[in-house]
Parts: C-alpha cells; sequence; structure tokens
C-alpha cells in the first residue's frame, strides 16, 4: 500500500508571509519540514502542493534546489491542489501536513500510519481532539476519500481547508482520532509558525536540540519545556485563527 505525504507550503501567510523560508540553524524551515518527514518508514514519497501565482515562484525555484516532488495549483482552493498533485502523483493513502510544523514527528507520523492501516478506516487524524502539541498535525486519508470530497466540497472554507467535508460527515466516512500517548500530552504546548513569536520559540528550540544529520522528537522537546518553563511563554498569547 503507498503512502504519499502532502505537503502544503505557500509565501503568503497572513500574519508571516514567507515564513515557510524562514531560516532555522543554517537552512529554510521548509526544509527541516520535508527533512524530518522522510524519516517516516511508512512514507513512500513526499510531494509539495504549492500554489501557481508569481509570488510562490520562490517555492518552485527551491524544490528544484533541493530536488523535491512538487505540484503547483490553485492558492485558495487547496482541496483541488491536493486532488491535483494526488492526480500527478497517484498513492493509496495521503498524508496532509502543512508546511508551518517544522517539528513534526515521524515516530507519531508512523505511528499514525499504522493506526490507519489497522483500523481499515477512511480518515484518520490527531488535531481534531487535541491531546498533542499543537504542530504535530497529521491528517490521514484513503484516495478514494480525497476523489469524494473533491467532488462533493461546495463551501469555500471546505475547499481552503481540505478536509472539513470528511470530517465533517461521519455518516458518509469512517474516522478515527488518534491520542497523545500521556508522555506527549501536552496541548498547551504551541509548536507550529504561524507569527514571529511562534518563530522565535522554534528557533530557540532548534537551538538546543538540532544536530545536523539527526532528527530530535517531541519527546525531547517536551522535556525541553520542562526544563525550561520561560519557552511556554514566548508565544502563550498567540490565538490560533479559526477555520470558518
Amino acid at each position: 500500500m503507498s503512502v504519499h505525504v502532502i505537503i502544503q507550503a505557500r509565501m503568503t501567510s497572513q500574519r508571516l508571509p514567507g515564513k515557510v523560508l524562514e531560516n532555522i540553524e543554517g537552512m529554510p524551515m521548509l526544509w527541516h519540514v520535508v527533512n524530518r518527514v522522510t524519516y517516516a518508514k511508512h512514507v513512500d514519497k513526499v510531494i509539495l502542493a504549492i500554489p501557481d501565482n508569481t509570488e510562490n515562484d520562490i517555492l518552485e525555484k527551491t524544490s528544484e534546489k533541493y530536488a523535491w516532488h512538487y505540484v503547483r495549483g490553485n492558492e485558495e482552493n487547496v482541496l483541488m491542489r491536493f486532488y491535483e498533485t494526488f492526480k500527478a502523483f497517484p498513492s493509496d493513502v495521503i498524508v496532509r501536513i502543512t508546511a508551518d510544523c517544522p517539528l513534526i514527528d515521524p515516530q507519531v507520523l508512523d505511528m499514525m500510519l499504522e493506526a490507519h492501516f489497522q483500523g481499515e478506516v477512511d480518515y484518520t487524524a490527531n488535531s481534531n481532539k487535541r491531546t498533542f502539541p499543537r504542530g504535530l498535525d497529521i491528517e490521514i486519508f484513503n484516495a478514494d476519500v480525497l476523489k469524494r470530497a473533491n467532488t462533493h466540497a461546495q463551501k469555500a472554507y471546505e475547499r481552503e481547508h481540505v478536509t472539513p467535508y470528511i470530517y465533517e460527515h461521519p455518516e458518509i466516512f469512517t474516522l478515527q482520532d488518534i491520542e497523545a500517548p500521556k508522555d506527549l500530552q501536552r496541548p498547551d504546548i504551541r509548536l507550529t509558525v504561524d507569527t514571529k513569536e511562534d518563530l522565535l520559540l522554534v528557533r530557540e528550540i532548534y537551538k538546543h536540540l538540532y544536530k545536523e544529520g539527526e532528527i530530535f522528537l517531541t519527546k525531547e522537546v517536551i522535556n525541553l519545556f520542562i526544563a525550561n518553563p520561560y519557552l511556554l511563554k514566548i508565544n502563550a498569547m498567540i490565538e490560533q485563527k479559526k477555520l470558518k
């Protein structure tokens, strides 16, 4: 069963434009996202889904530089962009990850893929009922589910955010929520990058834990927070944007 990770990336973030190419320990943030995902043993391919407007041409150049697979599509209709990426690189299972999660955990991804396979479900996520730190968000769905969502989703927010049509219709799709293991249950920790405060925190984490050619995991990040409580205050005031 083939598994492809599709990472949606764009330069035109409202709160922190260009964030996906911000420098973290000498490399673009997007490089760290792709690099961390490649450590997952159940992943066959990683593809970037990039908007097709001129503001995002730099992401195509960056993808070419690092020999990443990519597909370009509509900026606002992200569901269509995902579907076009899937058509260019078909797979049995699709994993959705966003480019503002530079602490995505490959072990959590593997654990969730195994649960998805064993559960024989349409959709698996760890973000709809939040128990993990924010920024480890992973959604997994089967190819036919993506096709059906692309065909039937009509509302603007369903097209923009890719998966609402799936998880808001449990009468159509079989859904599975993954709860964090006890040692990773820190939903109060914010590890996604939407603002300059978020970026400051992530840079601080990388400064402490990152070693070239190695990977650090969520447990190490949580231990860092326990040892350095000030970290929690860096972006504690940031509120997550609502989908609707």
